[in-house]
């Protein structure tokens, strides 16, 4: 499941970074296969499950969210998945650079999840897995049929090199925060790698076995030399994927074939997937440029992310003909935070009651009648629309874990969960602005000689970055009109996506437009977000700066709980925190996925349950025989 693909509604929200692009793809696979059951077997298993049994047996053929007898061939064109309209890179491991659209798919992990249950792990590179009795290591069993694109086999040595580099200071720092309770990776034989934990975690089995897997051939010389990983650009992977490079183009375009050698064809993980010969990206300049290269028949599917966009400009005579279509297909991902994030490094977000302010001044609704069409719901939550959100009084399950850290918290925490402001009648825009006055003025902020100043005469005044362009500039042009009106002056700036990532790396913003990625079960990249920890790495994911001893408590009951009532107890005691924070200006998600597309594409009848539109498209979808025609699905 890629990360790049929202279903909040808008993509013009910023994901965290492209180059971590494939990180979060690994940790939402990790969320969908989050594993160990409550009696946790001996013995080598082909997959293993959270709660009960996995959904699919061992004698499973497929699964269910897949044609089995979807045709091979064809090529996919599609545009930019992201914002980045350049690559300058292969690797998308690394802090530095601009990894190429689509690379995930040279790589595989050990293990993989199927998108119609929410806590099992299959086999990949794996064939059998084992967790040991106490729960301090999983030994996974290669598969002797795993081949390299090179051809060589998958060892245990890769796996241990794969590991070792992932964690070492030449990766992305994430990787270090995701795996560092993995203490090492120790061969058992040259088909078996053993995994060993610092601490007994239902979620660590999980992690290792989504650990992707490279060769470590890649980037060694001739002379036997290595270019130091950090250093490899456009050195070809060698990974185990279905697909490989077949040509690229100036940063701009970039060709992947399907490898006709490829090893695991045939595993009941990988029937009726993978049908396109070949997946073409194409990077356009910006969003009008890439909509009308659509429109022009350019590309085969835009995934659209803005409600604006749906109703008012995917039209046209191609649409008008039926050569394009237009479909919401539901899903049922759990809704990751979206909004306006503040830097709590400026002593400008320091202060609850100025945080408070700047949500009070923002008017979904208002917005959602006049640019969104009503398309949209309003974010209240971190784990919106799924069992994690929290609502109502603390229950007793979140009192067991807040009650400890009451001196740490705000006692607001510990009554009602936040609701978020509204301006439909019987409230107001103007009630809310006034309630803002009042919080400014309590933390020290009074309108004086024509803006809103502190007690040092300095001005409230900030800049809200982006890097999407028109697509995000009406809905903050209004924003920064409620706030002219608390005498709050706001910039909104616009810069390109390379520069957002350098900008991002060394936090270097006031306030910007973000989009937490969802997850079905929250673990571990829930500490990269908001751990005290990775506060202070640059280039980590916990832009908004947060540093707390009570969140970091929960943290830790969050990673470590054992049933699935403590994880959803810990992940809403999370939840209220944050809430009640106001860390971020919460926006909007939806619960379907708006997909446009060439009436020679085919999906399956089946939809699968938590999935991102782009990679469902990528990995399940076909080209119709020539023979076909209409835009009705294939059944299985």
């Amino acid at each position: 499941m890629t990360v790049t693909t929202t279903t909040i509604g808008r993509r013009s929200c910023t994901p965290l970074s492209a180059r971590k692009f494939f990180a979060w793809r690994l940790l939402l696979a990790c969320c969908f296969v989050w594993a160990l059951g409550a009696a946790t077997p001996a013995h080598a298993v082909y997959a293993i499950a959270q709660f009960g049994e996995p959904k699919y047996p061992p004698s499973f053929k497929h699964f269910d969210y897949v044609n089995p007898d979807a045709p091979k061939g064809g090529t996919l064109v599609l545009a930019n998945p992201n914002r980045l309209t350049s690559f300058d890179k292969f690797n998308p491991f690394t802090l530095r650079g601009n990894p190429a659209p689509g690379v995930e798919m040279l790589f595989e992990s050990l293990t993989t999840g199927s998108s119609d249950e929410a806590a099992s792990a299959y086999g990949l590179l794996a064939d059998d897995i084992r967790i040991a009795p106490d729960r301090l290591s999983v030994t996974f069993h290669i598969n002797p049929r795993a081949r390299f694109s090179n051809g060589d086999p998958v060892t245990a040595e890769d796996v241990k090199y794969s590991f070792d580099t992932l964690k070492s200071p030449q990766a992305a720092p994430q990787y270090a925060v995701f795996f560092g309770d993995i203490a090492r990776a120790v061969i058992v034989d040259p088909a078996t790698i053993r995994f060993e934990f610092r601490q007994p975690n239902r979620e660590l089995p999980l992690l290792a076995g989504s650990i992707p897997i490279f060769s470590h051939k890649w980037g060694m010389k001739p002379d036997g030399t290595r270019i130091p990983f950090d250093q490899l650009a456009f050195q070809r992977p060698i990974g185990s994927g279905p697909y490989v490079i077949d040509r690229y183009d100036n940063g701009q375009t970039i060709t992947y074939r399907r490898d006709p050698s490829y090893w695991g064809a045939t595993l009941p993980v990988r029937v009726g997937t993978d049908n396109f010969d070949y997946i073409t990206y194409k990077l356009y300049a910006d969003s009008t440029a890439r909509l009308e290269a659509f429109k022009a028949g350019e590309y085969d599917a835009l995934v659209e992310y803005i409600a604006r966009n749906w109703a008012r400009r995917d039209v046209g005579k191609r649409f008008d003909d039926g050569e394009l279509v237009k479909r919401e297909f539901r899903q049922h991902n759990g809704t990751g935070m979206q909004g306006f994030v503040m830097n709590l490094r400026r002593p400008l977000f320091k202060d609850i009651r100025v945080r408070k302010a700047l949500d009070l001044a923002f008017d979904f609704e208002w917005l959602n009648r006049q640019l969104f069409f009503g398309g949209y719901t309003r974010l209240d939550s971190y784990f919106a629309d799924s069992v994690q959100q929290a609502s109502g009084m603390p229950s007793a399950g979140e009192l067991a874990i807040l009650n400890p850290l009451r001196a740490q918290l705000d006692p607001s925490v510990f009554g009602p969960m936040t609701v978020q402001p509204v301006t439909d009648p019987p409230g107001s825009l103007r009630a809310n602005l006034l309630k803002a006055r009042a919080l400014l003025a309590e933390a020290g902020w009074h309108y004086r000689d024509g803006a809103l100043r502190n007690a040092q005469g300095q001005p409230f005044r900030f800049e809200i970055l982006d890097d999407s362009g028109a697509s995000m500039e009406p809905v903050a042009a209004a924003y920064i009109r409620n706030l002219q009106k608390l005498g709050i002056e706001a910039i909104f700036r616009t810069v390109d996506f390379a520069l957002i990532q350098k900008r991002y790396d060394t936090f270097d913003f006031d306030m910007t437009s973000l989009r937490y990625p969802e997850v079905q079960v929250p673990g571990t990249e829930q500490v990269s977000r908001f751990g005290s920890e990775s506060a202070d790495e640059q280039g980590s994911d916990n832009l908004m700066g947060l540093k707390s001893p009570a969140v970091d408590a929960i943290l830790r009951a969050l990673v470590h709980a054992q049933t699935k009532e403590q994880l959803v107890d810990a992940a809403r005691a999370l939840d209220r925190v944050l809430m009640h924070g106001y860390y971020v200006v919460p926006q909007w998600y939806s619960t379907t996925h708006r997909i446009a597309y060439k009436r020679t594409l085919r999906y399956p009848a089946t939809l699968p349950l938590y999935y991102s539109a782009n990679d469902w498209i990528v990995s399940t979808w076909w080209v119709a025989p020539s023979s076909h025609g209409g835009t009705q699905a294939v059944a299985r």
